[in-house]
């Protein structure tokens, strides 16, 4: 039996070496990080410590962000929430169904994103992720990994529910610059109340299952008691979208029972993830296989039209004035029910004004517009047609990587006060451009036909042509940031 609360189960690294702690010794001053072997089971977990601070000690105000409670304090404030944090036994059981579920017990390797499914078994296609990895797990490893699964749950077959971000949510952290992993925890607690002892039925798995098989052609959802950007419903950090019960014998998880139409979440925005608009659907935001770099900032770290940052950034930086800070964003890259890629990246945070997140903002609109005049202009030079893949692919990912630090530097001079000049930052992104072509198209130009020589050449005279202002590609990377095509002022010359 493990009580999630009262119990040493969360392998952390200490400055002394590795440990095996509490919840509430994460604010000792030494715990580092947490050390599960797997990345993604890393990230649940530091949004699973989050969720019990919010629920035992969040902060109330801006002033108590930058006054945590210690590891004393909070050891009291979590007590109260054991009865509700048992992993296993008679009574609730920790992101379970309250009673007993039916059914044949698969292997506790379904707990894992990236484990074969049945069908998967059949065919013998699971050549790259074998079955059978996890036949067996100590309770601390089922515990955590039954909370991966229920926070980034995707689609599972008929009636099995994606979490309530659906499946595989980009989960962004601020990261303080103070060292540690209670700092790091803090930083992200949403304001709000302690949950008192009398409500701990505000966790799904202490009252029956909310479930969701249709009635007609709806199916039931549930949606949050509050929604408030500062207090949110408790539920949000603990939902519980699958039907799980653990089967275990000793002290070791050996099968785990799943029946269909678990809670179906509606409605739900969750602190620790960016969102954006869709028509009239706010949808959270997903990883995309690959780095996340400067490209992929805009409703994340930089205000977009569309893009709603997360929660937990926009009130850190309401807490703590001029505070400097990272974020990290990472998650599991899907495609419905396949993991393609896991991405962990940590990213700078620039204080800003309004005018200048516009400005930024144009900037990676024209780099957008850059990077596919690159990949345009490598296909055409090379003779391929596909953008999304060979030399073309490899260029425009090779572009961004390029301009990654002066971008950095253009925003880091920005905040601290510089003009921005959208004509140095074009200048940039041609430094960066040219060379990335002459890589894929230029070399052994020598050797080649005479008709692919042409070809080349012209191909990149289109891509010299881009980065002045001229068509075919450089009225897209001009308008973003207001400057005037050649076009555009030889007819203004004209009319003068």
């Amino acid at each position: 039996m493990l009580n999630l609360i009262s119990d040493s189960w969360i392998p952390v690294i200490r400055r002394g070496g590795r440990d095996t702690v509490r919840p509430d010794q994460i604010a000792e001053a030494d715990v580092l990080r947490p050390n599960w072997p797997r990345p993604d089971l890393n990230l649940a977990c530091l949004e699973l410590l989050v969720g019990l601070t919010y629920l035992a000690h969040p902060p109330q105000g801006g002033d108590d962000r930058v006054s945590p409670p210690d590891a004393a304090a909070l050891r009291r404030s979590m007590q109260p929430l054991a009865p509700a944090f048992n992993l296993l036994g008679d009574g609730p059981r920790f992101l379970q169904d309250l009673e007993p579920l039916d059914g044949k017990g698969n292997s506790p390797g379904m707990l894992f994103i990236d484990s074969a499914g049945d069908n998967a078994a059949k065919k013998n296609s699971d050549l790259m992720v074998r079955r059978g990895r996890y036949d067996a797990l100590p309770l601390p490893l089922a515990a955590i990994a039954l909370y991966t699964l229920q926070a980034f749950a995707p689609t599972g077959g008929a009636g099995n529910r994606t979490s309530m971000r659906g499946g595989g949510p980009m989960v962004s952290l601020v990261k303080p610059a103070a060292e540690g992993l209670w700092p790091l925890v803090w930083a992200n607690v949403p304001r709000g109340e302690p949950l008192r002892p009398e409500d701990l039925d505000a966790l799904p798995w202490m009252r029956p299952t909310a479930t969701s098989k249709p009635v007609g052609k709806k199916s039931p959802i549930t949606v949050p008691e509050s929604d408030s950007p500062s207090r949110p419903d408790p539920e949000v950090f603990f939902g519980q979208p699958r039907r799980l019960r653990l089967v275990a014998q000793d002290d070791t998880v050996t099968q785990v029972i799943q029946q269909p139409w678990g809670t179906n979440y509606e409605g739900w925005r969750h602190p620790l993830t960016p969102y954006y608009r869709s028509g009239s659907a706010t949808l959270p935001r997903h990883p995309k296989p690959g780095g996340f770099g400067y490209r992929n900032w805009r409703g994340v770290i930089l205000q977009s039209e569309t893009g709603l940052r997360p929660r937990n950034l926009l009130q850190y930086l309401r807490d703590i004035d001029g505070a400097h800070c990272s974020l990290i964003v990472a998650g599991w890259a899907m495609d419905n029910m396949k993991p393609l890629d896991f991405l962990w990246s940590e990213q700078p945070v620039f204080l800003l004004s309004e005018a200048d997140e516009e400005h930024a903002a144009a900037a990676v609109e024209a780099a957008e517009q850059a990077g596919y005049a690159v990949a345009r202009c490598v296909c055409d030079g090379v003779g391929e047609g596909d953008l999304k893949s060979g030399g073309g692919q490899r260029a425009r990912e090779a572009f961004f990587a390029a301009t990654q630090s002066t971008f950095e530097e253009m925003l880091e001079a920005m905040s601290a006060g510089v003009l921005f000049a959208p004509e140095t930052w074009v200048a940039s992104m041609r430094r960066a451009a040219l060379p990335v072509f002459d890589r894929e198209v230029m070399l052994g130009l020598a050797d080649l036909v005479e008709t692919r020589r042409e070809k080349a050449i012209k191909a990149r005279s289109k891509l010299i042509a881009a980065f002045a202002g001229r068509p075919p590609f450089g009225k897209k990377i001009f308008d973003p940031l207001g400057l005037e095509t050649p076009a555009r002022q030889t007819r203004q010359r004209g009319q003068a």
